[in-house]
This record gives C-alpha cells, structure tokens and sequence, in this order.
C-alpha cells in the first residue's frame, strides 16, 4: 500500500492545487503596493495613501520610549498632516524585507529620522482579492540631541 501511494505523494508536490499561490515575484509586487503608499503616506503627508494602504479594521500598535500605543487604523490615517514634515529632505525610508505565505505576509520597514529611529512589522492579509494592512507594530526609538 504504502509503494502505490508514494508516486501520488510526489505528484502532489510538483502539481498546483486550487487557490495556490502566485508566483513569488507577482505576490511581492501586489504585497509591495500598499505598503509602497504606506511609505507615501510618511512622505507627503497624505492620509489617502495611508487610507489606500490600510484595511479599515487593522490596528496600529508599538511601543515609543517604553510606551505602549494603540490605535484605529481610521484614526492614524486621520493623524496626516496634509503636507510633508518640515525635514522630509532628511529622512530615510526603506522596505527591509517582504515574506509572502498565501494570503498572508509581513513586511519590515525601517523610517529612519532625524529625531526618531522606527522599525515597522507590516502585517498584511489579501481579502477579497486586494492585500492591505492589517496590523503595523511598531518600536521607535528616540536620537539623542545633536
């Protein structure tokens, strides 16, 4: 029994199943794109970005200075300030890596600023077709005064 199903075993592995994955590199660049306008949404300032980044039901929670913060998705997008901050020549952000499992992801961002050093864990999910971001967690760390 088990030498008739180990040639059905292997055929499993190589065959697609229903609802598989994209391949990786269309996975990344749909993963990419909210988490692209969530870096928009810091560079400009923009709350549509933000908005267009986020599933209207995640949250946003970290920890700033050994402080835990917590709140609405709706509510930090309504946080933009509408115009990009005073020092944006200054700051620097990047995508540090993206990890795509099925309609699950997370993706590390580093905002690098002039006073505060944050490290974002994106965690996004694809519902109904569309990834967004379903919870950002956060730790910032203040800089010292030059």
């Amino acid at each position: 029994m088990k030498r008739a199903l180990a040639p059905l075993a292997l055929l499993a592995l190589v065959l697609p199943f229903p609802g598989a994955a994209a391949p990786p590199e269309e996975a990344d660049a749909a993963v990419r794109a909210p988490v692209e306008a969530y870096l928009r949404g810091h560079a400009t300032g923009d709350g549509e970005e933000w908005r267009k980044a986020f599933h209207p039901a995640a949250m946003v929670t970290g920890v700033r200075d050994g402080k835990l913060q917590s709140v609405s998705a709706p509510d930090f997008v309504s946080r933009a300030p509408g115009k990009p901050a005073a020092d944006e020549a200054q700051r620097r952000r990047r995508i540090v890596s993206i990890d795509v499992a099925g309609d699950a992801a997370v993706a590390k961002v580093e905002l690098d600023y002039p006073k505060v050093f944050f490290v974002d864990y994106l965690s996004l999910l694809k519902v109904d077709g569309v990834w967004k971001i379903a919870q950002k967690t956060y730790t910032g760390t203040s800089k010292p005064a030059p």
